[in-house]
């Protein structure tokens, strides 16, 4: 029979009336950040001690909330790592970035991140309910002064209202929820006004961090954007209370769907039935499980990082021992920039032209038998004009005969070698026939 989620407060906070420390203000305005303030609710080791004394380290806050689902006789307690800093931050390692996924490079305007066709991410704030040592966006998140201001959001606007491509805006940051409510329904409401986007997103650890902040008014204010969809950050099954049982009720009362998106994370929930837990805790409260991220090459999070080969024997573990709805998508999102790349065990084995060969979850092994009378030429047609996707239709356009090759930079021009441009150098000798530019009949 499940267990009942539980509600924790630190013996520090006993003398707290409800209506303060259910009081979202009170909780950011009572956010602990100095050793000194830690230490009342939990006992330091060297370790975090001499982090916390490091004066340019990434920034430290932590709702009384949070801090008080740490169990404070464990020094390895999961949530304890995740929000207090140790000394394995200092340490550099191997291909770490301060931007990894060059989401700045992709940015044409600040703080607008467009790295797919119909879709942008909008950073909308610096700040956060309290502060995750791993954040992929510690070169801005946590420093007011990199905070985005009145200038920036209307050349994010801008840019918005003439790209038609773009359909879906996810609000991020920084956290969207710590905003004071006037200025995100005005940024949601912006937003809507523009005809060509169908879907607002938003991606918050708040109601992890700091669930008192999702109030029936708030749910009502998002309530009126619809449709607008929200991923919360679970990353253990501690982190599942009563309260945020509660405030994802009443965001899924008020018709939001809502996902989680998790980081794999060394110490923490690196174990294939701790991410069982997690994902069946998450489906109780209505959450469905969409990423496993791998860790991000960003500084200071090293010591977090697995192999990849570990989030794959996590997904092994998961695929047929509980609900296909309960198993996140496992991602590497790529360095560089190149966007999530999901990761998964090999299920198919292998094929031959009429016959592929399978396993499932158990090691049950079967043939499908394909059909020898399939003809492409009598698929469906798309009757409608097919999304504008400039320079980004990748595999698909190859698939779907918009072209034959993709060629890497500076292919061609590597080729020619300095050559000269000679009888022999005809362009119609390799364009293909029926394919993308090529002529049909």
């Amino acid at each position: 029979m499940a267990t009942s989620f539980v509600s924790k407060r630190a013996p520090i906070y006993a003398d707290v009336p409800d209506e303060k420390w259910n009081d979202w203000r009170w909780q950011l305005s009572h956010r602990l950040n100095s050793a000194e303030d830690i230490e009342k609710v939990v006992k330091l080791t060297e370790s975090e001690r001499k982090a916390l004394q490091k004066q340019d380290l990434f920034r430290v806050d932590v709702t009384p909330y949070f801090i008080s689902l740490i169990d404070p006789n464990d020094p390895d307690d999961p949530i304890r790592k995740q929000i207090i800093p140790t000394s394995d931050e200092m340490e550099a390692f191997t291909a770490m970035m301060e931007d990894s996924l060059a989401e700045d490079r992709h940015s044409p305007v600040p703080g607008l991140v467009h790295r797919y066709p119909d879709r942008v991410l909008m950073l909308v704030t610096t700040q956060c309910a309290s502060y995750c040592r791993y954040c992929t966006r510690s070169r801005i998140v946590g420093d007011p002064g990199q905070t985005f201001n009145r200038q920036d959001f209307e050349m994010q606007i801008e840019y918005l209202k003439r790209t038609p491509q773009v359909r879906d805006v996810l609000l991020s940051g920084g956290d969207p929820l710590v905003l004071a409510p006037k200025i995100l329904e005005e940024l949601l409401t912006r937003l809507r006004e523009i005809p060509h986007i169908e879907v607002l997103r938003i991606g918050s650890r708040v109601p992890v961090f700091m669930p008192m902040r999702v109030t029936e008014e708030l749910c009502d204010m998002l309530a009126k954007f619809h449709p607008l969809w929200m991923n919360i950050h679970v990353n253990h099954p501690n982190e599942i209370s009563q309260e945020l049982n509660e405030a994802t009720d009443r965001l899924t009362r008020a018709g939001i769907p809502l996902g989680n998106q998790s980081v794999l994370l060394a110490g923490v929930n690196d174990n294939v039935h701790i991410q069982r837990q997690l994902v069946q805790d998450l489906v109780r409260i209505r959450v469905r499980p969409y990423y496993l991220y791998q860790c991000d090459l960003v500084e200071g999070a090293g010591h977090f990082r697995t192999p990849v080969a570990k989030g794959v024997e996590i997904i092994e573990g998961l695929r047929g021992h509980t609900s296909g709805f309960a198993v996140p998508q496992f991602i590497v999102d790529a360095p560089g920039g190149g966007g999530k790349i999901p990761m998964m065990p090999n299920y198919l084995l292998s094929m031959s032209d009429h016959k592929i060969l399978l396993r499932n979850y158990e090691g049950y092994i079967t043939t499908y038998e394909e059909p020898t009378d399939y003809n492409p030429a009598s698929a469906a047609k798309f009757k409608g004009q097919k999304r504008f996707e400039p320079g980004q239709t990748g595999l698909t356009g190859l698939l779907d005969g918009d072209q034959m090759f993709i060629k890497p930079e500076g292919f061609d021009e590597l080729h020619n070698r300095d050559g000269i441009q000679h009888r022999l150098k005809d362009e119609n000798k390799w364009k293909p026939h029926g394919i993308g530019s090529g002529e049909t009949d």
